[in-house]
């Protein structure tokens, strides 16, 4: 049975800085891209920030280019996203998911498996 666990969410002022954990099992992990998405009420689940297997690659969307950095430690089965920089906007629900492929792609249908989420809210 697979399992992604999330952890690391919580209420901060804008500025600061929060890291998320994903903790995997139940996958073989080395071989697993994954990626980090999240979703604002009211709005679609988007893409955040993605990592290759190995960790060589590393892929943005436009708004956290700069202020977030995603990491893994295949030891571990982990998954991080150091988070700098919070803003408002950054407000939602992060979820993060293990990849079908070696380098992650943008989409939802990319990700096979997913975990259920930390909140993050960032105040003005």
């Amino acid at each position: 049975q697979v399992q992604l666990v999330e952890s690391g969410g919580g209420l901060m002022q804008a500025g600061g800085s929060l890291r998320l954990s994903c903790v995997a099992s139940g996958l073989t992990f080395r071989t697993k891209s994954m990626g980090w998405f999240r979703q604002a009420p009211g709005k679609e689940r988007e893409f955040a920030a993605g990592i290759s297997t190995g960790g060589a690659n590393t892929y943005y969307t436009d708004s956290v280019k700069g202020r977030f950095t995603i990491s893994r430690d295949n030891n571990k089965n982990t998954v991080y996203l150091q988070m700098n920089s919070l803003k408002p906007e950054d407000t939602a629900v992060y979820y993060c998911a293990a990849g079908r492929g070696v380098l992650p792609g943008p989409g939802i249908h990319d990700y096979a498996y997913w975990g259920q989420g930390t909140q993050v809210t960032v105040s003005s």
